[in-house]
């Protein structure tokens, strides 16, 4: 009886359960809950907060990157969604570690990432939360590397040092010179044609310096020279005397510069005069190849027409005139800046010389080329706001010495130096936070920039360092300078040092290395590093009579040397 009455009661349960399986899904499979997604919360680079949106710089070379998100991650799909590329391409290959439970994900590249080289981290939608989300967009993080502070190269003596990169730097003029004219190519990224004329202003310079740091013999530098200057006598287009920025290296005939600027360049004429009279004066020699080498640079020299240039009797120096458009570049040559040089050797002309007042006038424009304001604790006594460029302090002092020599508007002495101090305070002071930028790494001049080329100074600071601003300033900050020098030999020079010397320009916030050379940016490096040594190219053209009498005569410079 008992067995019957359990036996029913099972049945009975049965049909409740199966009734209720049916009609209102009250039933016990549970809804599934909805995926849960996930997004980046945080990243930290060697315990420092990384920016997404930007670069981040001075990473180490072993870094630990934390990438830390809103939800535990699904481990199943990190390695395939989160990688370390090198240059946004290559895979380095990392290992992947967990905190917080799953919720942050450490990446640790398996072996050191190379030195100055831009790497990114990425994360794609793949990667999905524990709770089966994904990431709406996918995530990059930029990074650069620190700098590797080893010598690239041998440590050698300071002189050895200094005789290396001027015979390097030399070579641009002397290997590369052009075949046909020996004048020196605009730069190395151009056409091979395009010969410079102040660029061989410069590098006729540097054929003395190369003569007594036996370089090359004498013999060789006056064949050289004798190729250049017959070159320029016979061959070359000229206008009113002067010659035009660019010329064909081969025919001789004008390159324009620009579609007006297809003649005369003053400017650039007088750069190629101050390396010709200094020529002349090193080879003094009494034979017949030297006698006769002086008397064909004369016969140039004393063709320029300076005072043509006034455009007729303002005055004022004007740097352009064209045979197809006259006058029209309208372009007059005021200070402050690299003109210097045009007005002194203007007014030492004993054909076609300038009286003082275009000097006056003209590029002191009465005085309002002065400034006398202080930056970085410097005091300076012309041109713009922070200096400038540092080609300013260069230029016209390749050949003119600075040291003791005044005028009514400036010691120039004391322009040039704290022009350069300036320049070098601006670096290490780095107001824009530019990665690179330091007491060791500085100078800012014109050059090649990425995409480009532009006029670098504190005032138009886009963060790319040109070597020739520090080395060619070796006279006026010689231990900055020297520093310098080091670092981009030493610590760099696997990046920068090359066939003719150190590259144009570079940048280490862009990881970006300039692969040309340019005449107006090498030669001041080898003429101006001689001048700190043994003032070679100073004392010869200062040892010029005209100049003499142009500087102290006609526009009333005092000097030691005058």
């Amino acid at each position: 009886m008992k067995l019957i009455r359990t036996a029913g009661l099972i049945a009975a349960a049965a049909f409740i359960l199966q009734g209720c399986s049916k009609g209102d899904g009250g039933g016990t499979t549970p809804t599934p809950l909805p995926p849960v997604p996930i997004s980046l919360v945080a990243v930290k680079i060697d315990n420092t907060t990384a920016l997404t949106g930007f670069t981040n710089y001075n990473v180490k070379l072993n870094p630990v990157i934390r990438l830390s998100f809103s939800n535990a991650v699904d481990r199943a799909t990190v390695s395939s969604a989160i990688s370390v590329k090198e240059n946004g391409s290559t895979a380095v290959g990392s290992g992947y570690g967990y905190e917080n439970g799953d919720s942050t994900v450490v990446v640790s590249p398996g072996s050191a990432l190379k030195a100055l080289t831009r790497y990114t981290v990425e994360g794609t939608t793949a990667l999905k939360s524990i709770k089966g989300g994904a990431m709406s967009s996918g995530i990059t993080i930029s990074f650069i590397t620190q700098i590797d502070s080893t010598d690239k190269f041998p440590v050698i003596s300071d002189n050895a040092l200094l005789d290396l990169v001027q015979q390097q730097t030399f070579k641009y003029f002397w290997d590369y010179g052009h075949p046909t004219s020996g004048l020196a190519r605009e730069r190395s990224n151009a056409a091979p044609e395009t010969v410079t004329t102040g660029g061989s202003g410069f590098g006729i310079m540097t054929i003395p310096i190369a003569i007594n740091r036996n370089f090359i013999s004498r013999a060789q530098g006056l064949t050289r020279m004798q190729t250049i200057v017959s070159f320029l006598k016979n061959t070359a287009q000229k206008f009113h005397g002067a010659f035009p920025h660019w010329m064909n290296g081969t025919t001789g005939v004008v390159i324009p510069f620009s579609t007006k600027d297809d003649g005369a360049d003053l400017v650039e004429t007088s750069y190629l005069m101050a390396g010709l009279l200094t020529a002349r004066q090193y080879f003094s020699g009494g034979d017949a190849a030297e006698t006769n080498l002086r008397s064909d640079i004369n016969i140039l020299w004393n063709a320029v027409e300076w005072n043509w240039f006034r455009q007729g009797t303002q005055n004022v120096l004007y740097w352009h005139w064209s045979p197809n458009y006259a006058w029209q570049m309208n372009h007059k040559i005021e200070g402050w800046n690299e003109c210097l040089i045009t007005y002194i050797l203007a007014a030492s002309s004993t054909t076609f010389g300038i009286p003082q007042v275009v000097y006056k006038e003209g590029f002191a424009r009465n005085g309002a080329m002065q400034n006398g304001n202080t930056y970085y604790g410097y005091q300076l006594p012309l041109g713009a706001a922070n200096g400038g460029p540092l080609f300013f302090a260069h230029y016209s002092f390749l050949g003119i010495n600075p040291n003791g020599l005044n005028d009514v508007y400036a010691n120039y002495q004391t322009q040039v130096t704290n022009h350069t101090k300036i320049n070098y305070e601006y670096c290490k002071a780095n107001p824009k936070g530019y990665f690179g930028y330091s007491n060791l790494c500085w100078g800012l001049t014109a050059s090649d920039v990425p995409g480009g080329y532009n006029a670098n100074e504190p005032n138009n600071d886009i963060g790319v360092i040109s070597p020739t601003a520090a080395l060619s300033s070796f006279p006026y900050t010689p231990t900055e300078s020297m520093n310098a020098l080091k670092f981009f030999y030493y610590k760099l020079g696997d990046k920068i040092w090359k066939q003719y010397g150190f590259t144009d320009a570079f940048s280490l916030k862009d990881i970006w290395y300039a692969d040309s050379f340019l005449a107006i940016d090498q030669g001041p490096i080898v003429v101006m590093i001689e001048n700190y040594r043994s003032g070679l190219v100073w004392n010869l053209l200062t040892s010029c009579p005209e100049v003499k009498n142009g500087m102290k005569n006609v526009l009333g410079f005092t000097a030691p040397y005058l």
